[in-house]
């Protein structure tokens, strides 16, 4: 208790826990407009599913780099500029397409934005550390985790009436305006000073300052469990939410209003899982809590597949993002424990890298798949793909109830 009460009276912390709210909800709008505007110009859920996969490639190519920006440059102006350059790019698409459809414009926006949004994400986890004490982290980021879900409860809600009403590219026009909203936050608050970035001698280089946060992972028993656990992970659900919105669409016939209300229902999962997580990672130690978690994602996984009402697609994906946000604020909050500061961009990055860098196969495989095989197919086979990863980290040091005091993690 007495730490949450720290955590309410910092000042930067809610500033800027605030703003990213915000900015999440903005995000929430581009979740589900691009697909809509993809789907609508194309009828394709290959197409939806190439996007994003472009999408994610271009994120883990940026992750080879943003770590040393992160740690080698002022972290603040770097999330900001990071905001502002998101905000010109995704202004671009509704002022291009009042003159018509563009589908090649979101091949070169959506890209770009995921690139610069992979600088962001590694700079945001540097921040967290920045603002608060070590002993808050997991309560920060749960806090973090659970208001921008809450934010993305109304955010598709409200995203799915905008399209409805007004078109995608409305919805669009509203994320451009939060990052706005985000970079005004950022420039009101002040990071922790932090020791000197200047290399250590076994890092001197460039390819070795770009090696240097996967040689720490590797390093570390249970962060390299985690990223090779996490990758698989990431190939089998990537591109879950589209093939949810084509599930929506093309088999239960629903409108987009609908897969708005269905997107926001799943998102609650998020806000509970990112509440319970500080307590179940006290009660159920580190192991218990992201085996469990991988486990019941991978039987939601399928009963999505299975899912042949709208309030059950609703129900398994609240269960799935629930259980996805307790393992990773769990993964994410113990390399933020356990990682120097003067290494933890290069740590975050190298590990967004790895992880992601299956996804975009992962995204073109699993769309493909349903649209040639059927929703429930792919599902039902990653589903049972999530709980043999689950199996497999019962044989690893993940396992273990607090890697981060035992020397596990080192």
């Amino acid at each position: 208790m007495a730490k949450a009460s720290r955590l309410w009276r910092d000042r930067n912390f809610t500033v800027f826990w605030a703003s990213q709210t915000l900015s999440v909800a903005g995000d929430s709008f581009a979740l589900i407009a691009v697909p809509l505007l993809v789907l609508h110009v194309t009828g394709s859920v290959a197409q939806m599913g190439l996007l994003t996969g472009l999408a994610s490639a271009a994120s883990v190519v940026a992750g080879v780099f943003a770590g040393v920006l992160v740690d080698r440059l002022d972290r603040r102006r770097l999330l900001i500029w990071c905001d502002v350059a998101r905000m010109a790019l995704y202004g671009i698409v509704p002022v291009a397409w009042a003159f018509g459809p563009k589908i090649w414009l979101l091949y070169v926006v959506l890209p770009l934005c995921e690139a610069i949004g992979m600088v962001f994400q590694v700079a945001y986890v540097t921040a967290v550390r920045s603002l608060v004490d070590a002993d808050q982290i997991t309560e920060a980021n749960g806090r973090l985790g659970a208001t921008a879900a809450a934010a993305a409860v109304g955010g598709p809600l409200l995203a799915g009436m905008v399209a409805g009403w007004f078109g995608p590219t409305a919805a669009i026009a509203i994320n451009a305006a939060s990052f706005g909203v985000s970079a005004l936050g950022v420039l009101s608050i002040r990071l922790r000073r932090r020791a000197s970035s200047a290399p250590e001698a076994g890092e001197r280089g460039s390819w070795r300052e770009l090696l240097a946060g996967a040689r720490f992972l590797w390093r570390q028993p249970v962060l390299r469990a985690l990223t090779i656990l996490l990758s698989f992970f990431i190939f089998l659900t990537l591109g879950l939410t589209d093939v949810l919105i084509y599930h929506l669409k093309h088999d239960l016939g629903q409108t987009d209003g609908a897969v708005g209300v269905v997107l926001a229902i799943g998102a609650l999962g998020t806000v509970v899982g990112s509440l319970l997580v500080g307590f179940v990672r006290r009660r159920l130690g580190f192991g218990a809590s992201w085996i469990g978690a991988i486990t019941v994602a991978g039987l939601a996984i399928a009963g999505i597949g299975l899912s042949a009402r709208v309030p059950a697609a609703a129900a398994a994906a609240a269960v799935y993002l629930a259980c996805v946000s307790v393992a990773g604020i769990c993964s994410m909050s113990l390399r933020q424990q356990v990682t120097p500061d003067h290494l933890l961009g290069r740590v975050t990055a190298a590990f967004w890298t790895i992880h992601f860098s299956l996804g975009p196969a992962g995204a073109a495989v699993l769309t493909w798949g349903a649209q040639h095989h059927g929703v429930a197919v792919v599902c039902l086979l990653a589903g049972l793909a999530c709980l043999l990863i689950a199996v497999a980290a019962f044989f690893t040091p993940i396992r273990g109830q607090n890697p981060e005091l035992s020397g596990a993690a080192g």
